[in-house]
């Protein structure tokens, strides 16, 4: 078997994805990555909590969004999603003292709520 061949752009520590800031494709910045939830079986990452509202991150409200949705703009320094505030406004959310559990039912919620299909 052939040994995979990463670069530095192929992968990259949670710590430096958690904080990154999130912006729509309008350039508005929605929030930043506060979590990354990740499957225990495959080690893929399945959602991106984002945290949004609040002041200094009290009453800050976390939104799950499905890892899928994020990509990468080096120009931006910050990863792009195709939603607007309203959007995210209105998407399944919890505050920091009550994380749901990360269950199939969860993620189809969250998933059908960003119109994406369910791995």
């Amino acid at each position: 078997m052939t040994p995979v061949t990463t670069t530095p752009s192929d992968v990259i520590s949670s710590e430096r994805v958690e904080g990154s800031a999130v912006f729509n494709k309008s350039g508005d910045k929605l929030g930043t990555i506060d979590d990354l939830m990740i499957d225990k079986r495959s080690g893929q990452v399945r959602f991106a909590v984002l945290e949004f509202g609040g002041f200094l991150g009290v009453g800050t409200d976390r939104y799950p969004v499905p890892w899928d949705l994020l990509s990468y703009d080096p120009s931006m320094n910050g990863y792009v999603v195709p939603l607007d505030k309203a959007m995210l406004e209105k998407a399944p959310r919890y505050d920091d003292a009550d994380v749901p559990d990360y269950n199939d039912e969860f993620g189809r919620t969250v998933h059908r709520y960003y119109g994406v299909g369910f791995w």
